[in-house]
Parts: structure tokens; C-alpha cells; sequence
């Protein structure tokens, strides 16, 4: 079945609620919502570029905010693969824009965090580039060399999964799902690339959720689950 947008609305409301609030961004206020759900009240640290990608930045997202999880780790969220804000072509009752933004979860809360900025904003530029969406359950190859640049590390690669705790989300632009990055080790590379399919990619993950339930990326891990 179906499931029905909460938020649906016509072009002439959108147009209304607009000369209202020019400032309205749907989008945005859907992903804060999933987040605010998570860590009410928290403010977490936001980065945006200084020229925004819809006034014609350099950067393919509009922001990625980090939220620190009391059960121990970084959250990362991005905002820009989906509509942010509001416009009267872009309202939805199916997927918001590429119908979802990424997802980290980084172990070591100490870490400022900006290498995984730099990764997402990469993943952007291919998305963008490419018109390829990222869903759960998919492979992304490395270099072999660790994701964080520069940091001996024998993460390599990821593998994605649908956040273990960000819920989906409804905007007058459409459904928004959160999809999560979980680094893995050249190891774990090679067994998928050997498998070559969708249903090894969920057999590695369910391996993983038995002794890591929230996909927390640990660059320190040497164990493999394969």
C-alpha cells in the first residue's frame, strides 16, 4: 500500500505559504525533525559553505550538521541531496529530490569530524554527476588506501545501510530516507568483490549488526567480519 504524504499540498497553498515565509525550506525542517527526534534539544555543530549551492556555490550540498550520540559516537547528516526549500515545481508525493540524504556514525568522538565532510561532499559530486542514487545495501570501492585521507587506517571502503535510527521523513517536497555509510576493511572488500552481489552486501551487514547494532564506523578496527 501506498503510504500518503502528510504534508501534500497544492501549488497555489505552496505559492500562499511562500509570500508568507520566502525563507520556508520543507526539506530542511524534514531532516531537522528526524534528527531533533534523535537528540532533542541538542544543537549540533553545522557546517555550510559560504556561498550555498542553490545561489550557485562550489559545493554540491547546502550543509552537514554533526550531532553527538549519547550512546557514544558522531552522527553525521547531510542536506542537499534532497529539495530543501520550498518551490512549487518541486512539491512531491513520491521522493523528495534523490529521495535521500547520507548518513555517518564515526566511534571516536574526539575526532573533529571534517574528513567525513570532505567524503560525503565527494559522494555528492558523484551523485550529482551521474544521476546514481545511493540505496541500502549497495558497495562503494575505494582506492585501497584508507577513506581517511591521509590517516593510516584499514577502512578502505563502504558499504551502505538504512540508518539504524533516523527515521524517514515527509515534506510538501516529498519522502526523505536516510541512507548510512559503514566503513569496511580491504578484507571485507575483496570477499564482496569475489560475491559481486547485493544479497553478500546484506550478508556482511547482518554479520556486522550482531556485534556493532548501530553501524558505528570504528577507523581503528582491524577485525574482520569475513
Amino acid at each position: 500500500m501506498t503510504q500518503k504524504n502528510p504534508y501534500h499540498m497544492t501549488q497555489a497553498e505552496c505559492e500562499k505559504k511562500l509570500a508568507e515565509d520566502e525563507t520556508w525550506a520543507p526539506g530542511w525542517e524534514a531532516i531537522d525533525r528526524a534528527f531533533e527526534a534523535l537528540y532533542p534539544g541538542q544543537e549540533p555543530d553545522h557546517f555550510a559553505p559560504i556561498i550555498p549551492a542553490m545561489l550557485g556555490g562550489d559545493s554540491y550540498l547546502d550543509g552537514k550538521s554533526i550531532y553527538t550520540s549519547p550512546n557514544g559516537y558522531k552522527h553525521f547528516v547531510t542536506y542537499g541531496f534532497t529539495y530543501l526549500y520550498a518551490d512549487p515545481e518541486h512539491l512531491s508525493d513520491g521522493e523528495n529530490g534523490f529521495g535521500f540524504e547520507l548518513t555517518f556514525k564515526l566511534a571516536d568522538v574526539k575526532d573533529d569530524g571534517l574528513w567525513v565532510m570532505d567524503l560525503l561532499e565527494n559522494l555528492a559530486g558523484y551523485v550529482f554527476d551521474s544521476g546514481r542514487v545511493f540505496e541500502p545495501y549497495q558497495f562503494i570501492k575505494g582506492s585501497g588506501e584508507s577513506i581517511h585521507i591521509g590517516a593510516e587506517s584499514d577502512i578502505t571502503a563502504a558499504i551502505t545501510v538504512p540508518d539504524t535510527e533516523a527515521q524517514p521523513q515527509w515534506s510538501a517536497l516529498g519522502r526523505t530516507e536516510f541512507v548510512q555509510l559503514y566503513g569496511i576493511t580491504e578484507k571485507e572488500v575483496e570477499w564482496l568483490m569475489e560475491r559481486n552481489s547485493q544479497d553478500a552486501v546484506r550478508e556482511l551487514a547482518e554479520r556486522i549488526r550482531k556485534y556493532n547494532p548501530h553501524f558505528v564506523t570504528d577507523m581503528s578496527r582491524t577485525k574482520s567480519y569475513v
